[in-house]
């Protein structure tokens, strides 16, 4: 029998993309414990929950993924974040790197894309701020 890898949580507005990520992580032996749609659900759950690492999009209703991921973190550093997007701005990324991000999986995505970055999550090797220009 496989060992689970890890718990995750999934958030996500669209139905369609929560099910597609929880096909992909199940199929790897990860444990989905809970699924938002919204930012606001999702930092009630992962308080509750605790989830190894949080999938959340950018983009979403009522709490953008931003702002859930500052509060998760701020509550809970050891949860691992990774951030989706179907718009990988320069400003957007640094904005989630800085605040804690550990990962970044852009859409279109496939499931080789995904299961690479929570590796590389779970291996500790996450997304760091740019170090400031030397003066």
């Amino acid at each position: 029998m496989s060992r689970k890898r890890a718990t995750v949580m999934i958030v996500d507005d669209n139905d369609m993309m929560r099910t597609l990520l929880r096909g992909i992580l199940r199929a790897e032996n990860y444990e989905v414990i809970a699924e938002a749609r919204h930012g606001a659900s999702a930092v009630e759950q992962a308080q509750l929950l605790k989830p190894r690492i949080v999938c959340m999009d950018v983009v979403m209703p009522e709490m953008d993924g931003l702002e859930a991921l500052r509060e998760i973190k701020s509550a809970n550093p050891a949860i691992d974040i990774v951030m989706i997007t179907g718009n990988a701005c320069g400003d957007t990324v640094q904005e989630a790197i800085q605040n804690g991000a550990s990962g970044f999986i852009v859409k279109p995505f496939n499931a080789a894309k995904v299961l690479d970055t929570l590796e590389r999550v779970l291996a500790g090797k996450t997304l760091r701020p740019a170090e400031p220009p030397a003066a």
